[in-house]
């Protein structure tokens, strides 16, 4: 049987670098360009294919970079475009690619293109580079536009006071939403991204890519919190009416032309036949997208800074469904358990003890590596870092998110109890487990002050494990947590059948173990995972139709071959890969 041809960003290992927390070369407290230029060969030697960083651009840092004001030029903090044109050479000189951060749904307010409006010139011609609507009257009282509710709370509007107008920014209020509906805005993001194809880029992460289209008229929410005025309004802004014609219009500007990677980020939206759009090939759209259903798994509605409890049927369920999508219609999964916007996973699903830490985060390694799709890392996962301690203040929390949702939930307390002084250790429980700081804190090099990560004071607190627990111990170490992601990323690349088989769920009602087939062509790969504490009893039977000529080629407890039997025992948090060739038997 032949297979068809794949283009390369399918078995690609993506590493993802939140640059101010990688590694400061020159003392400043910042990660910088010159950091992640000498930790190249570090990359490199574990398996990684492509290097994604996370915004570098020129920014007030009002959302880490994510507000930005230049997006052709280097934030100084990081360096220069020279530094950035000497990371690309090193990069590709090594075999690897470069993917960048595009933000193009909102900018930073001190971006060149909305100083001159803000300022006071209502007639502007750039003024409709963003959306401006006028307040409302209600009761005598002046209002925003509408009742949205900002992400990072309050409303999604601000006033302008030299124009009486507001502007909307669905995120910070130093974030304004650019209007896609104007062709000028368009055609200028088009040039953004030739601007850095052309100086070397091989692909590109797209921040919040299906937000960029707001529903006509920008009506109210429905009521759904009666807390507050501000009402969440993701009818209104998720997958809007001209998404994909702006996409497509992008993929025929730009994406087309070159041979790039990319990957949408699609927040609030777990609908799979609306993500499809942005994927199936016939759509000429992106190559894949971030979904976050998985990520949901542990959250309710109200906020994602609070912990709901999750179950593995749960989980088999969600894995399950995206693996199996649309996989004859040309689906492509984008396959990840962290990122600067997840807490650390074996912290979320597996188990952080001491005892348990590095075989649970060593069983995470083969539940994602055994996943079709393009395989994302984030820095440090790769160490098996988890969340910094309970014991730590809400003054370690930097995230705007975790500031502004903590202030809101003390405000409402304070407001309801007619006193200051109100307990609050019941949201600090839930931010130890799901606050975006966590991938957040330096990276752990070595034992050195600060995890090596600085010579100076670093603009975050490094986690307080980084003695014991870092790159420099794990590297010569072959049982750490490092080597078998170097090995699990090597046994991936050698079996296709990992990254392009279909998925066969087994045991569905099992509530410890996720077990899968994986099929392609003559080859099969069996993966066994025990996600909990205390040992597992497994009967394949004929499930998997005998468990002759199965070889063993992963496993998170040893290295030696474990033969298969019909009745397996799995330990504490096992893991084990089986592949059978069956042309070979």
């Amino acid at each position: 049987m032949s297979m068809p041809p794949h283009p390369w960003w399918k078995s690609a290992t993506v590493y993802q670098i939140y640059p101010a927390s990688f590694l400061d070369a020159n003392g400043d407290g910042t990660g910088d360009l010159a950091g992640i230029i000498a930790k190249l060969d570090y990359l490199k030697d574990l398996g990684v294919d492509v290097i994604w960083l996370s915004p570098i651009y020129c920014s007030p840092l009002a959302d880490m970079g994510y507000d930005i004001s230049d997006y052709e030029d280097i934030d100084s903090r990081y360096g220069t475009l020279e530094d950035w044109d000497r990371l690309l050479e090193g990069v590709h000189a090594r075999g690897m690619k470069l993917m960048m951060d595009l933000v193009v749904n909102h900018t930073s307010d001190e971006a060149s293109t909305i100083n001159l409006y803000l300022s006071g010139l209502p007639y502007d011609p750039k003024r409709d580079w963003y959306i401006w609507r006028p307040g409302k009257v209600v009761d005598g009282e002046e209002l925003p536009p509408n009742n949205w509710k900002s992400v990072f709370q309050g409303s999604a509007w601000e006033r302008d006071p030299t124009t009486g107008e507001y502007y909307l920014h669905l995120y910070v209020s130093k974030q304004p939403d650019l209007n896609w509906d104007n062709p000028v805005v368009r055609s200028a993001v088009w040039d953004i991204m030739r601007f850095w194809v052309r100086r070397g880029c091989d692909g590109f992460r797209m921040d919040v890519i299906n937000l960029i289209s707001k529903t006509d008229g920008l009506p109210d929410a429905p009521l759904v919190d009666h807390t507050q005025y501000y009402q969440p309004a993701n009818m209104y802004f998720v997958n809007g009416p001209q998404v994909h014609k702006y996409i497509q219009q992008m993929n025929a500007e730009v994406l087309s032309h070159h041979d790039l990677v990319t990957v949408g980020e699609t927040p609030f939206t777990n609908e799979a036949s609306e993500l499809a759009a942005f994927v199936l090939p016939q759509n000429h759209e992106l190559n894949m997208v971030f979904q976050f259903e998985l990520m949901d798994i542990d959250s309710p509605s109200e906020s994602p800074l609070l912990r709901k409890p999750w179950t593995l049927g749960e989980l088999k369920t969600i894995v399950g469904r995206w693996q199996r999508f649309m996989r004859d219609d040309g689906f492509w999964n984008a396959v990840f358990i962290e990122n600067h916007d997840q807490a650390r996973s074996v912290s979320r699903f597996g188990n952080d003890s001491a005892q348990w830490r590095a075989v649970s985060a060593k069983m995470l390694a083969i539940f994602e590596t055994t996943q079709t799709g393009t395989l994302y890392v984030y820095q440090g996962q790769e160490l098996g870092l988890k969340n910094f301690p309970r014991t730590w203040g809400i003054e370690e929390y930097k995230d705007v998110a975790s500031q502004n949702y903590w202030n809101l939930i003390k405000e409402q307390r304070q407001k309801a109890q007619g006193k200051e002084d109100v307990e609050m250790s019941d949201l600090l429980e839930s931010f130890a487990q799901r606050a975006r700081d966590h991938a957040r804190t330096p990276m752990q090099w070595n034992a050195n002050a600060h995890g090596g990560f600085t010579t100076g004071t670093p603009w975050m607190r490094v986690n307080d494990d980084y003695p014991e627990w870092n790159a420099e111990q794990q590297i010569s170490d072959e049982t750490s947590v490092h080597a078998f992601w170097k090995r699990a990323l090597k046994v991936r690349k050698v079996h296709d059948v990992l990254i392009y088989g279909d998925f066969v769920m087994l045991l569905d009602a099992h509530e410890q173990v996720f077990a899968y087939m994986r099929n392609y062509g003559s080859t099969s790969a069996l993966v066994l995972l025990n996600f909990k504490e205390g040992k597992a009893e497994v009967d394949l039977g004929e499930t998997i139709g005998g468990v002759a000529g199965y070889a063993f080629v992963l496993g998170n407890y040893e290295s030696e071959e474990i033969g298969l039997e019909d009745k397996v025992t799995l330990r504490d948090y096992e893991g084990r890969v089986y592949v059978r060739d069956a042309s070979l038997n």
